[in-house]
């Protein structure tokens, strides 16, 4: 029954000041935190991804419960509601980390090149795909919870082996500055058909885990995918042109960045209503604003100042505090770990290496686009995270699965810092170069850590 018009609603009572002062305390020490170890990072020649990551590793169960367990216990209690506030913030830095991705897309090069990423990624999911199956049914039986098929552990460890990170991607191209260059588009290209293929596999492992997969949940997922591909290109594109031209007719950039900003977030709860992954959504509008929406780069250069340097370092933060290394003093959680760590790493590189070499790239691009397909990071902890929400994973597995991710992001960049010396700069890439300073607002070989 509809309640009563005349009877209006209770105020909701606002949040409880114990909560938020903890709640500050989380944002503005994982923030500081992962300022610090990100300016250490790239003073050691690595992307501020690497020190970013470490912060909650340093807080979580792995070091802080460990060394010092009543601050751990105050500092990020086992509440819920209160980790959830800390998730919250985390969530809307990647979804808009991963717009701004889709607007430094070069459309023209997707669409000259689309066959030789899909070729490249081909490979790339195939092969880890299925030595990350068979690695399933071959890991010790103790790492499997209880009441799980086999069958479903092995084939979510199989789609967590073979996804790649868009965010971390992105932010590691950033960081080296390459995302003008060919290598990182393809790079991007590339992982965003990885993902997609991943999120279509996840849903399915995910729909076997509560009950039998069918016919028509695969051909839904692919439904909506196709569906929202067709809106983008049909109606989505207009749409995006004529909600940036309103704001771009004001001389200040605020109206432009909150327009960017509310497009980003709105298509991330479209495709996450339709059971799709919200980065999706969040990419496919990136996209759209950098192509259809002929923005002034400079008018966005705050929201990527924000998010660069705000929101994303919480959120890479945060990723690590469920991870709990303390877990591999155990020797067969040890030697499996290290066993698929192995597995992820080989079975990417083959993958990719193979595709690329295929596509008639020389060694030194293949093993560059190797380097950055393989790089798991946030990705590879959203899926860890459903494995445990769902009960697929075990607290060992988990651990496992993460352990992969923060592994494989850290070798991306010293990989492709060595292939990249080795390849050639294009004039195409030479004047993507030049539109990237006009998005940055900073010298080609500028200080920023993050860009």
């Amino acid at each position: 029954m509809l309640p009563s018009l005349s009877a209006p609603m209770a105020p909701m009572a606002p949040i409880a000041a114990p909560t938020l002062l903890i709640f500050l305390l989380q944002v503005g020490l994982l923030l500081m935190l992962a300022l610090a170890l990100g300016r250490l990072a790239t003073r050691l020649g690595m992307p501020a991804l690497v020190g970013e990551l470490f912060v909650g590793v340093i807080l979580g169960p792995s070091f802080l419960a460990w060394a010092a367990p009543d601050l751990q216990r105050w500092l990020f209690p086992a509440n819920p509601e209160q980790f959830h506030l800390l998730d919250a913030v985390g969530q809307i830095g990647v979804l808009l980390l991963v717009g701004l991705t889709g607007m430094h897309m070069d459309m023209g090069l997707v669409r000259r090149r689309g066959g030789t990423a899909a070729g490249i990624s081909l490979g790339g999911l195939a092969i880890p795909l299925g030595l990350g199956i068979g690695a399933g049914f071959l890991l010790p039986g103790s790492l499997i919870p209880q009441g799980v098929d086999a069958t479903v552990f092995s084939l979510f460890l199989g789609v967590a082996m073979c996804v790649s990170a868009i965010p971390v991607i992105a932010k590691t191209l950033m960081d080296m500055k390459l995302l003008h260059r060919n290598i990182g588009q393809l790079t991007l290209t590339a992982g965003m058909i990885d993902d997609a293929f991943g999120w279509l596999m996840l849903s399915i492992v995910s729909a076997m885990a509560v009950h039998a997969v069918s016919t028509g949940t695969v051909l839904t997922s692919v439904g909506y995918l196709i569906a929202i591909i067709v809106f983008a290109l049909t109606l989505g594109r207009p749409l995006v042109r004529g909600v940036l031209r309103l704001t771009d007719t004001s001389g200040d950039s605020g109206p432009t960045v909150a327009a960017a900003a509310v497009l980003i977030l709105l298509a991330s709860a479209g495709t996450h209503a339709l059971g799709l992954e919200a980065v999706f959504g969040a990419f496919v509008v990136g996209i759209l604003i950098g192509t259809a929406g002929k923005v002034d780069p400079s008018k966005l250069a705050p929201l990527r100042t924000v998010v660069l340097s705000g929101l994303a370092p919480i959120f890479f933060a945060t990723a690590g505090l469920r991870m709990d290394l303390t877990s591999l003093v155990r020797p067969e959680v040890l030697l499996a770990g290290l066993a698929v760590l192995a597995i992820a790493i080989i079975g990417k590189f083959l993958g990719v290496y193979a595709g690329a070499r295929l596509s008639r790239f020389n060694k030194w691009e293949a093993l560059a686009l190797g380097a950055g397909l393989n790089a798991r990071g946030v990705i590879e902890v959203v899926v860890a995270m459903v494995g445990l929400r769902l009960g697929i994973l075990s607290v060992e597995a988990y651990t496992i699965v993460l352990l992969v991710a923060i592994v494989t992001s850290l070798m991306a960049p010293p990989i492709l810092r060595i292939a990249m010396a080795r390849v050639e700069q294009t004039a195409e890439e030479e004047i993507r170069e030049s539109d990237h300073r006009a998005w940055t607002m900073q010298p080609v070989r500028g200080t920023d850590p993050v860009l």
